[in-house]
């Protein structure tokens, strides 16, 4: 399953198609937008590559005030991963000294499955750009995320049906002492997620990111361990939400939470994409009653049959 969109916004800009709207009509400030990038590969006659679009947009803006960069496709879905991205965006990295936000990968399914799109060692972006406040990958397919230090990285999100484990003791290793935002697509081991609970526990051993107050830990198909495992996690006391929501949670890992430490100090948990039955729900509800906290218990979903198996399934896989 595949339900993503392009992104309508990104560090508070709306996104601009660049390659759509440049020629036909007056493009905003450079810093009033999101510029997304993304060329058609298989578009007849033949359009511009990645590298010529990328040329001209720097040559259309001014590249000093570009705050936000969106790249969708780059080339075919096959063999071309972001390496050339990642390294354009480096090069680049004189000319757009403003750029605060970045987000590789923004391809909908009739694009890509999220798990064709090739990702690479995008670490370099963060290297290259020490102001940048905000990053995102959408892919996990080949992508690595070696431990790194960055100072003023505030938000942290990693999209894809299966985030590889290597990824995960990555973030968890890395130094980011302005973080405030994680949100990673654990996924399934079919599709790359091949990670554990004990990958997380840097994270949920609390500390590690002394600013983080959003946590989350989405779309998994071991989201009731995942579950258990920060019922009981120090992390917990210092976030303001928590999102649980997209993966196989049931009775069980519904059962953790409510079993373990308090969260009605939190402003938000998000459940939502979930296997919980109407009594479980009941129970959820009544013990946020009058904490104030705004929960998100929609999307209710019924396992899938075979024989006489129960597939419990998350929200992004393939």
């Amino acid at each position: 399953m595949s339900h993503v969109e392009h992104l309508k916004e990104l560090h508070g800009l709306p996104a601009f198609d660049f390659a759509q709207f440049a020629g036909k009509r007056e493009l905003p400030e450079a810093g009033a937008a999101a510029w997304r990038l993304a060329v058609e590969p298989y578009a007849d006659p033949p359009q511009e590559n990645f590298g010529e679009l990328w040329d001209r947009f720097l040559d259309s803006v001014d590249p000093a005030g570009v705050r936000a960069v969106i790249v969708g496709q780059w080339g075919e879905a096959y063999g071309n991963d972001s390496s050339s991205i990642v390294r354009r965006l480096v090069d680049a990295r004189d000319r757009l000294t403003a750029l605060r936000a970045v987000f590789i990968g923004d391809l909908e399914m009739e694009e890509s499955e999220i798990s064709w799109i090739e990702q690479s060692d995008v670490t370099p972006v963060l290297d290259a750009y020490p102001l940048l406040e905000e990053f995102g990958i959408r892919g996990g397919t080949g992508l690595r995320f070696p431990a790194v230090r960055h100072e003023h990285l505030r938000r942290l999100r990693f999209e894809t049906g299966g985030l590889p484990g290597e990824v995960v003791r990555g973030v968890a290793a890395g130094e980011f002492p302005a973080l405030e935002h994680l949100d990673m697509w654990l996924g399934v081991e079919a599709y790359g997620g091949d990670s554990g609970v004990a990958d997380l526990a840097p994270i949920l051993a609390g500390g590690r990111f002394p600013a983080l107050r959003h946590l989350g830990l989405r779309n998994s198909e071991i989201q009731d361990e995942v579950a258990a495992a920060v019922a009981g996690a120090p992390v917990v006391a210092q976030l303001t939400s928590l999102d649980l929501s997209l993966g196989a949670l049931t009775d069980d890992g519904a059962a953790s939470l409510l079993g373990g430490q308090p969260l009605t100090h939190l402003t938000r948990l998000d459940l939502h994409h979930h296997f919980l039955s109407e009594s479980m729900t009941d129970r959820i509800r009544g013990a946020f009653d009058s904490s104030g906290t705004e929960l998100d218990l929609s999307d209710h979903r019924t396992p899938d049959s075979w024989g006489d198996q129960e597939w419990r399934y998350v929200a992004v896989s393939e």
